[in-house]
């Protein structure tokens, strides 16, 4: 059965990716391209909806899709909790229609982060780098604010305290930005796409953990999987763990 499929955000860097990898895949049939400055009607043709376009438009695309029924997979950046909570309350009014939010769909960000939440509660310290091209719009990146959280959450729940920081005087921003207690850094340099570093340190040791996007092409695959998943998942779904059975 082929499962007809929606691109908002087709012309951007990752947008065209997928639609790319929707026109290879055999079981799916890529039914609308939409880019910033087109109609969004050709998308009610399709059963799955992807969306990679900002963080001030995504939840006007996602009202629209969900009015007409349609399963969203969303790899746009700038979803905290207080906007997660209000897509939740969105999904009440539209029972049996599945949403999939990702901080980031490459299977290799997924498995750093639960790498990273495994070794938080055995090291003293930990922060986060994350280095994106210039144009990204946002800082820090969904991908580390998820695994800040992830992180906090591991060591919380392992009774671990603060991490160490006897900072007493600096420079505004100096120490990154703070997520759940968790300090990250964010770097934009023309050249890079996608890259995270998690260091944790202990008496004598550190640990890095580092995932390296080199193309866009590396998000695809997790994208499709989330749309070949989302159907059959009614309501929210955060992060690819589910679809990779990490959970």
């Amino acid at each position: 059965m082929t499962i007809k499929v929606g691109v908002l955000g087709a012309r951007g860097r990752v947008g065209s990716e997928v639609c790319r990898g929707v026109e290879r895949a055999r079981d799916l049939e890529l039914v609308a391209a939409v880019g910033s400055s087109d109609s969004r009607d050709g998308l009610a043709a399709a059963e799955v909806v992807v969306d990679f376009t900002r963080p001030d438009v995504v939840m006007d695309n996602l009202r629209w899709c969900l009015d007409r029924g349609l399963h969203c997979v969303v790899g746009t950046t700038g979803f905290d909790e207080t906007r997660l909570d209000e897509l939740r309350d969105l999904l009440t009014d539209t029972p049996g229609v599945g949403v999939v939010v990702a901080p980031n769909f490459s299977v290799g960000a997924a498995l750093m982060m639960r790498f990273a939440a495994a070794a938080a509660p055995l090291y003293e310290s930990v922060e986060i780098v994350e280095m994106h091209h210039p144009d990204k719009a946002d800082a820090p990146s969904g991908t580390s604010r998820r695994t800040a959280e992830l992180v906090a959450t591991a060591r919380r729940e392992a009774g671990r305290g603060s991490v160490p920081d006897a900072t007493a005087t600096g420079l505004e921003g100096a120490r990154g930005a703070e997520v759940d207690g968790i300090h990250v850094h964010s770097v934009r340099a023309r050249g890079l796409v996608a890259h995270q570093e998690v260091l944790l340190g202990g008496p004598g040791e550190t640990l890095t953990i580092r995932h390296d996007s080199m193309d866009r092409a590396s998000f695809v695959p997790g994208v499709l999987l989330a749309v070949r998943a989302v159907a059959d998942r009614p309501g929210l779904t955060v992060g690819i763990d589910d679809l990779l059975d990490l959970a």
